[in-house]
């Protein structure tokens, strides 16, 4: 009895393999045909077109000078929630680099190194009276209407990718640049009325 058992046992495993293996590796002439429907899905994922590149090559410089601007408010602001604030876009928009940076190397195309091709791009040291030991609460003022600037200019790129980009990564990343930075400058406006 116990032989009969481990035999039905074996067999019914021997059937269930053999029905996984005829699944995975049928020969009628549909795997093939499968597996290039799948490869076709996964190179339409990875489509990209020109409005894809301008973006990634835009918005790396752009989230630069967001950095840059951010490392100097966690040094120098004098409110906690300012500081808060920075940190916050120093960590949503470093690894944002580091993936648009890995897009374009993909793609074969260039990746921006400096934030100097950004027009209108102001260091918080070049505005007036920054380098002149003034008040903490007068750099707060300053990096708030700055980055409330450089946060609508982000949401404008990223608006236009959703419109005109197809590479589904890029879309899903302006949108969430647009969601992200239209609450950051709700938040920064406040700041700046209690200020």
């Amino acid at each position: 009895m116990r032989k009969t058992r481990k035999t039905l046992a074996v067999m019914a495993a021997s059937a269930a393999l053999a029905v996984t293996l005829t699944a995975c590796g049928s020969d009628d002439g549909n795997s093939s045909e499968s597996s290039g429907a799948a490869a076709d899905s996964a190179s339409k994922t990875e489509d990209h077109n020109a409005q894809d590149v301008t973006f990634a090559q835009g918005m790396i410089p752009h989230h630069k000078g967001a950095l840059e601007m951010a490392e100097e408010a966690t040094d120098k602001a004098s409110s906690a929630e300012v500081k808060s604030l920075a940190a916050r876009i120093e960590k949503a928009q470093a690894p944002e680099i580091e993936t648009m940076s890995g897009w374009l190397k993909t793609w074969g195309e260039d990746v921006p190194t400096s934030t100097e091709s950004m027009p209108g791009m102001e260091s918080m040291e070049s505005m007036p009276g920054m380098n002149h030991g003034s008040a903490a609460e007068d750099f707060d003022k300053a990096f708030l209407t700055m980055m409330i600037e450089h946060h609508k200019g982000a949401v404008k790129m990223a608006t236009t990718e959703k419109a005109k980009g197809t590479y589904g990564p890029a879309t899903a990343m302006a949108d969430d640049v647009i969601r992200t930075q239209n609450a950051e400058i709700t938040e920064m406006n406040k700041l700046l009325a209690k200020s």
